[in-house]
């Protein structure tokens, strides 16, 4: 699993006003972690950002394959 970061980045900005510390809080995974894979310094196959963007899908009644990429 990939995060998909144009996907997450655009669900940022319109479910989080942009605030990517308040999306990093909702699933659980350290602000500076979710910051170096958006900004590609780090690869995005974290399964725990991963599981975290699963979950926060499911409580939303959002498709997870928008944002995670299967591989």
């Amino acid at each position: 699993m990939k995060v998909n970061v144009l996907a997450v980045q655009e669900l940022i900005n319109e479910q989080f006003r942009g605030n990517q510390t308040w999306f990093a809080e909702e699933i659980n995974v350290a602000p500076a972690y979710v910051s170096r894979i958006l900004n590609n310094k780090i690869d995005g196959n974290s399964d725990k950002v991963c599981n975290g963007i699963i979950k926060y899908c499911e409580l939303h009644n959002l498709d997870f394959r928008k944002y995670i990429i299967l591989v």
